[in-house]
C-alpha cells in the first residue's frame, strides 16, 4: 500500500462540481492499493501517517504529529500510485489492486485513522474527482507499506 503525504492548510475534494470531502488543516493523503496488500498494510500506513512528526513545534522544528496537532486527514484513494512506467510511456496498472480489493482496504484504512481519533474526509472512490490543497512548507512524504525496513 502506498501513501502519498502532503501537510495542508486546506484541502477538499469535489466530484461532478460538489464537494464530497474538505478538510482545514492536516494532511491531504493519496492512498493506493497494491495487489497482494492486507488489512495489516492499511493499519501499519494509518498509525505511521498519524504519527509522522511533520508538524511544527514551538520553536519550528517538524516534531508534532497529526494526533499531536489536533489535525485533520483527507484520504483519496488513488490506485495511479500503482502506474509502472519503466516500459515504454503508457502506465501500466497491473501491480494495483481490482477495485473490489482496493475500495475494502481503503476503507479499513480510513476506518483505523478514525480509531485513531482523527477527524477524516474522503473522496469518491473510482470517481473522476477534482482536488484542490495548500500544501504547506512544502511538505509531502511517500510511504510505501512493503518498504518498512
Amino acid at each position: 500500500m502506498r501513501g502519498c503525504v502532503q501537510r495542508v492548510s486546506r484541502a477538499k475534494v469535489e466530484v461532478d462540481s460538489q464537494i464530497v470531502g474538505e478538510i482545514g488543516m492536516g494532511l491531504a493523503v493519496l492512498l493506493g492499493v497494491g495487489k497482494g496488500d492486507t488489512e495489516a498494510d492499511a493499519k501499519y500506513l494509518a498509525e505511521k501517517i498519524t504519527q509522522l512528526r511533520i508538524f511544527a513545534d514551538d520553536e519550528g522544528k517538524m516534531n508534532r504529529s497529526l494526533v499531536d496537532v489536533s489535525g485533520q486527514l483527507l484520504a483519496i484513494s488513488q490506485f495511479t500510485l500503482y502506474g509502472d512506467v519503466r516500459k515504454g510511456r503508457r502506465p501500466s496498472f497491473i501491480q494495483a489492486a481490482d477495485p473490489d480489493m482496493g475500495n475494502r482496504l481503503y476503507e479499513y484504512f480510513v476506518q483505523q485513522v478514525r480509531e485513531l481519533g482523527i477527524a477524516v474526509a474522503t473522496g469518491q472512490f473510482q470517481a473522476d474527482m477534482q482536488v484542490e490543497l495548500v500544501n504547506e512548507g512544502p511538505v509531502t512524504i511517500i510511504l510505501d507499506s512493503e518498504k518498512t525496513i
